[in-house]
């Protein structure tokens, strides 16, 4: 076709109106990737070689530029590389990776799994394959577990992952616990272990627990650290402490003997227990500031309707919010805490009978489980755990033969519970019975306190020493 015939053909159709026609083939892109990924393994019009350990890659510098531009500052800058025919990046980039990443230029797909999720994110940063970079950190974040959360700490913080920095943090935080036992804890850089074991939401329901992990931290490398024990000390909340564990523990550690500083600390926190342990004054040291745990709050009653659902307290919203339905609605039953875990103990039920049944309620998982039922069905009973098993005090049952139940004479039974062996023992009765009392652990012993009995109310707590709970 000549020049004129297209002029000719422009002044012809300018005389009248134009009829537009826009023309869009969506898989153009992909058939071009495609077309150019072929040319790739062909080295046909391939105008620079990559290379990463015993391996290389025959690329085109466009497509390389034109979805990183960690290649396109390369080529287009004053590097000897924007001149030369090869980039060797030797063993800082794995072989595999770098044939992940250029797979992904030239297709825009890649499969990442648990494997090499880590290595293509650092390889991205790296090389500045952004959308590389974040997909895979939005996969570790999904895979992101108690096992591997403080290797995720790092990584995130090395390279800029924001939000899976966020969450590696938050599991850290919660899973204290589990992570101070690991390797990889006592491998922490030192500020990492500072600010984790200073952190007011570390979840801990012991201190010489922060306080062990912080000295197997020192110990793991003991030459080099040691000169940091009085930094990780002032992490400790040591006026927290039981008092005879920081008087013959800590305060008789040779290696806080040993310096001045670490010295001080101890027996400034000293000052501040005894003080506590006085009642003498506010203490406002750091040292003995209790940390936020992130323990949640749940609510279920009650005496004189059908409780039918759990409810969780937001302390941040200052909300109330349904939880979970209780499998079997039941009212004047007692609840208790071990762990992750809430019992409903007894109760009585829609037709007023007495209850035995005891429902356990995950907070992890958010599922319901049943155990083993009471030895005595009871209600007005009361509940709290001790050494980690789960005593039942009290209460009322139905007499034999009684049906609706009614108040009785209050019982002095005392169950315990075993979570361990899914079993109830009968253990030392009360010396007179109780109903709705108030029950919790206290020194290592059970307390009954403010307990209805006979219609009258004791004054002081119906302590119980020496009979093995």
């Amino acid at each position: 076709m000549s020049v004129s015939i297209h002029e000719n053909r422009k002044s012809r159709a300018s005389t009248g109106s134009m009829n537009i026609y826009l023309f869009h083939k969506s898989s153009y892109a992909d058939n071009v990737l495609t077309h150019l990924n072929l040319l790739r393994q062909q080295c046909l019009f391939t105008d620079v070689l990559l290379l990463a350990g015993n391996r290389s890659f025959p690329c085109h510098r466009a497509v390389l530029a034109a979805c990183s531009r960690y290649f396109e500052a390369m080529f287009s800058g004053g590097l000897k590389e924007s001149q030369a025919n090869e980039v060797n990046f030797h063993d800082a980039v794995h072989p595999e990776v770098l044939e992940l990443l250029l797979d992904y230029a030239y297709s825009s797909r890649v499969i990442i799994n648990e494997e090499n999720a880590e290595s293509l994110l650092e390889a991205g940063d790296m090389l500045e394959f952004e959308d590389i970079r974040d997909a895979c950190a939005e996969f570790l974040e999904k895979n992101l577990h108690p096992t591997n959360c403080l290797g995720m700490l790092l990584l995130s913080d090395a390279h800029q992952c924001t939000k899976l920095y966020e969450l590696s943090w938050r599991m850290c935080l919660t899973n204290f616990q589990t992570i101070c036992k690991t390797e990889d804890f006592l491998q922490l850089p030192k500020e990492f272990v500072v600010q984790l074991l200073s952190h007011e939401e570390l979840e801990t329901e012991d201190e010489r627990m922060v306080y062990e992990s912080a000295m197997n931290w020192i110990n793991y490398d003991l030459n080099k650290r040691c000169c940091y024990l009085p930094e990780l000390l002032q992490t400790v909340r040591l006026a927290l402490l039981p008092a005879i564990y920081l008087m013959e523990n800590v305060a008789m550690e040779e290696l806080i003997i040993k310096q001045k500083k670490s010295k001080e600390l101890v027996e400034e926190a000293i000052r501040c227990k005894l003080k506590i342990l006085q009642n003498d004054g506010v203490v406002t040291s750091m040292c003995a500031k209790p940390r936020k745990t992130g323990h949640a709050l749940f609510l279920l009653g009650g005496q004189t309707f059908m409780c039918d659902k759990l409810y969780l307290v937001d302390q941040k919203a200052k909300e109330i919010i349904p939880k979970a339905d209780i499998p079997s609605p039941r009212k004047e039953f007692s609840a208790c805490a071990i762990g992750c875990k809430v019992y409903i103990t007894g109760g009585r039920g829609s037709e007023n009978g007495v209850s035995k049944d005891v429902w356990v309620y995950d907070t992890l998982h958010e599922e319901w489980s049943k155990a083993a039922p009471m030895l005595v069905a009871r209600f007005g009973h009361g509940s709290a755990e001790l050494k980690h098993c789960l005593y039942v005090v009290g209460g009322h049952t139905a007499a034999t033969g009684s049906l609706p139940a009614s108040p009785s004479v209050s019982l002095k039974q005392v169950e315990q519970y075993d979570p361990a062996t899914n079993k109830w023992t009968m253990v030392a009765p009360l010396r007179e019975g109780v109903s709705n009392a108030a029950v919790m652990e206290r020194s290592g012993h059970l307390s009954a306190a403010l307990a209805l009995h006979s219609s009258s109310c004791f004054r002081n707590p119906d302590l119980h020493h020496g009979r093995g709970y």
